[in-house]
């Protein structure tokens, strides 16, 4: 019988937004959906106290991170980096680090570079990585999708984002249940 992973848990669990750039954003397939489901993560992980990482890669030649998720945060900071794999750059590493999490749920661009690079490079590292399938891409349809199968090749577990908020809620009628309901009835 294969390994089952742990499920997610809140206080184990690390959001990372992976390179949601403004010069991306005419360039990949289903944009307006990633950034949809990026923002409902980003605003679930804030409201349950799940600490939230954004990379953004060589932001002098591809912009800054999207706006509409920019202004989700009260105090917007963006982990600079010129790896693809965000394991790659030491800010990284050391913010990673400082949070004390072991479970990584990744979302962002794109998916068959920085997205698989970065979940490689964490497994290898042994945390559990989750990647929201829903709120990854590239652009194109076909590289979205090479991604994410060898993602689930090397192990990674692939979940949609609504999978993923119930997994960590795990009841309702709890605190952290009512804190984001109006979020879960989003689609």
């Amino acid at each position: 019988m294969p390994h089952v992973p742990p499920r997610l848990v809140k206080e184990r669990t690390v959001l990372v937004v992976i390179d949601m750039q403004e010069r991306f954003r005419e360039l990949i397939s289903g944009m307006p959906r990633v950034l949809g489901r990026c923002s409902r993560l980003i605003r679930f992980c804030q409201r349950l106290g799940v600490p939230i990482l954004v990379t953004e890669h060589y932001p002098t030649g591809l912009g800054a991170t999207l706006s509409e998720l920019r202004q989700l945060f009260s105090d917007f900071h963006a982990l600079e980096k010129i790896s693809f794999s965000c394991a790659g750059d030491a800010g990284f590493q050391a913010a990673l680090l400082a949070t004390k999490r072991d479970q990584l749920l990744l979302c962002g661009i794109e998916s068959h570079v920085c997205v698989y690079q970065t979940a490689s490079d964490l497994l290898r590292a042994k945390m559990q990585v989750v990647v929201a399938g829903d709120a990854v891409s590239s652009r194109t349809d076909e590289n979205r999708l090479s991604g994410l199968t060898r993602l689930r090749d090397l192990g990674v577990q692939v979940m949609s984002t609504e999978m993923i908020m119930f997994e960590i809620l795990k009841v309702a009628k709890t605190p952290d249940f009512q804190a984001v309901a109006d979020i879960l009835k989003e689609l």
